[in-house]
């Protein structure tokens, strides 16, 4: 694959706009269609742009651990939130302002059943593994009839 080729794929990824990225990789803008629409049949460039897309992806999803992490600092109060506050300034004027704040206790309350859910402490449910044996009825005389 040549840098331009790379190029592409890369730019290809920002908006999905095959003729763009062509322009954007250095390919001539009066034939970046044409080229856009050969370089997308490729199966080299196809490869390459899902491989892309696929690290994109990876980086951009949290992980278990990540979501547990925060649900935890959320849980202890450790997550500030903005709230608009409107404060009064005088003679029936009021402005509204920008201030931090912890987190409410009904967000920490629900961020501690989130948790509690993940690891299965409010089950109304009860696990049970048996082994079930068959039983047999009568004898072998009834069996024969």
């Amino acid at each position: 694959m040549t840098p331009k080729q790379e190029k592409f794929c890369a730019e290809y990824l920002v908006d999905l706009n095959g003729t763009q990225a062509a322009i954007r990789a250095g390919y001539a803008p009066t034939r970046a269609d044409a080229t856009a629409y050969n370089l997308l049949r490729n199966t080299e460039i196809k490869n390459r742009i899902n491989e892309l897309r696929k690290k994109e992806f990876k980086a951009t999803i949290a992980t278990a651990e990540e979501a547990e992490a925060f649900l935890a600092r959320a849980m202890r109060g450790d997550i500030e939130e903005e709230v608009v506050v409107t404060e009064g300034v005088g003679e029936g004027c009021s402005e509204a302002r920008i201030v931090k704040k912890r987190i409410s206790a009904k967000d920490r309350i629900k961020a501690a059943e989130l948790i509690g859910k993940r690891n299965s402490l409010f089950t109304d449910k009860v696990d049970l593994d048996a082994t079930v044996k068959p039983v047999v009825i009568g004898g072998e005389d009834e069996l024969s009839d």
